[in-house]
């Protein structure tokens, strides 16, 4: 009788073990009926809350920047991953074929990989940080100290000479006194009136900003903690998110999803790499030129230029219209040959070194990088310029694939070549293309039923 009992208790244990299989009947027609309610419902409810949402428009947007002000380390630490991923895959393409035959355990030689390439860009992003600011700092501490001690001299000197020009009676002379003294007058009146007594509210924001850098400087470094992490678990977070989308979206979906997540890893990947690299020797070549030319600011400069040519197109004129007036100011002569060399430097970069370095990473025109550069720039600043083209080559390459894709369901031709004004689509939906022989023969035969 026991072993009856246990062989019973075995079966319902077998049984029950396995998660039963929900919905293997067809839905009835009460619960047609209530789905039916609960979606008007739903779309009631999602209007409502949506124009409830438009009203308390300002909390929200405010509850969204306190989120993100909260969550900003986590964010450089994904920006930092992602900027050291490529050297961290290079170093595991290298070591672990060779660590395998070495290690016989499972994911161990996986993981020393890991831990090796990540403690090497560790290295490497600290010792090109201390690097860069023992050069920098001290040089652009005594350019800045040049500039403050040397402008009042040099802005005197322009004024003395300008006053110096006495053309007697002409009317040139004349404007020239009148603009000087008004000119004068009208800084002396804003010292007095607007900038004196703003000084409080000028040093308190000087310390906000202090203030500011410290706390941006504390979340990039709970940041490369943050980076650290992502990079040895890339994996499983990329793992995560595949099984999430296929789970809440539809096979064809979410395959559409990881394409787009491919590409726009391809875009930005190559477009944000690719431009640090390129930025980083315009100013490496910037230095070198201008301290072969011995012109002033050197350092300072050279930082400017390289920072700004991160910005594509106008990267370059915005970082050159300031370096040339501080060396003008100095030198006019330098500055001429300063605008000359930005000239001949800026040629290289974009008809050598960025096409090298980036190729057609975006694959966009010219006019749309520009309408890219203008629209983020003005929405966002100057992240919005630097990640403006990739975002709108991406945003281009998605209209570009819904286009094709209705042009394949309507049989007609995707390249826009195709396209000219001997081609056409007749009422049935049908392309044609008209050969300029064939437009030449219907000409005659036109005017000859006119005359007729």
């Amino acid at each position: 009788m026991e072993k009856k009992n246990d062989k019973k208790t075995d079966v319902k244990k077998a049984y029950y073990s396995g998660s039963p299989r929900l919905g293997t009947g067809g839905p009835s027609k009460l619960r047609l009926a209530f789905n039916k309610g609960i979606t008007y419902f739903l779309v009631i409810a999602a209007g409502l809350l949506f124009y409830f949402a438009l009203l308390r428009l300002d909390i929200l947007s405010g509850a969204a920047g306190k989120i993100f002000h909260v969550l900003k380390p986590v964010v450089y630490g994904c920006v930092i991953a992602y900027l050291l991923n490529p050297v961290v895959r290079k170093v595991d393409q290298f070591l672990v074929p060779k660590l395998q035959t070495r290690i016989q355990l499972e994911g161990k030689a996986e993981k020393i990989s890991r831990a090796v390439g990540i403690l090497i860009v560790l290295i490497l992003m600290i010792l090109l940080v201390i690097t860069l600011l023992n050069l920098l700092i001290p040089e652009l501490y005594s350019s800045i100290r040049n500039l403050v001690f040397t402008l009042p001299s040099q802005m005197n000197d322009i004024v003395s000479r300008l006053s110096s020009i006495t053309l007697e009676d002409s009317t040139i002379s004349v404007f020239m006194k009148t603009v000087l003294e008004e000119g004068t007058e009208m800084l002396q009146n804003w010292l007095r009136t607007e900038l004196l007594p703003k000084t409080n509210e000028i040093m308190t924001n000087l310390t906000e900003g202090v203030f500011n850098v410290f706390s941006e400087i504390f979340n990039a470094l709970i940041g490369i903690i943050v980076s650290v992490y992502i990079l040895f678990s890339k994996e499983l977070f990329a793992r995560q998110c595949k099984k999430m989308i296929y789970a809440f979206l539809e096979p064809k979906k979410a395959n559409m999803v990881l394409h787009l997540a491919t590409k726009s890893d391809e875009v930005f990947g190559g477009f944000i790499i690719g431009k640090i690299i390129d930025s980083a020797i315009i100013g490496v070549l910037c230095f070198l030129g201008l301290t072969i030319l011995k012109m002033p600011y050197v350092v300072l400069v050279s930082v400017i230029v390289g920072v700004t040519n991160v910005i594509p197109f106008f990267g370059p004129y915005i970082g050159a219209i300031p370096s040339a007036i501080l060396i003008m100011l100095d030198d006019p002569i330098k500055g001429l040959y300063f605008i000359l060399f930005i000239l001949l430097l800026q040629q290289f970069d974009g008809n050598i070194l960025g096409p090298k370095i980036l190729g057609n990473s975006t694959g966009l025109s010219a006019f749309w990088v520009i309408v890219s550069i203008l629209l983020g720039g003005g929405l966002f600043g100057f992240v919005g310029m630097v990640m403006g083209v990739p975002t709108f080559a991406l945003l281009y390459y998605i209209v570009d694939l819904i286009m094709n894709n209705r042009l394949e369901r309507k049989k007609l031709p995707v390249s826009s070549s195709n396209y000219d004004p001997l081609s056409f689509v007749d009422d049935e939906g049908k392309f044609h293309r008209v050969d300029a022989c064939e437009k030449q023969e219907r000409k005659p035969a036109a005017n000859e039923s006119k005359g007729e």
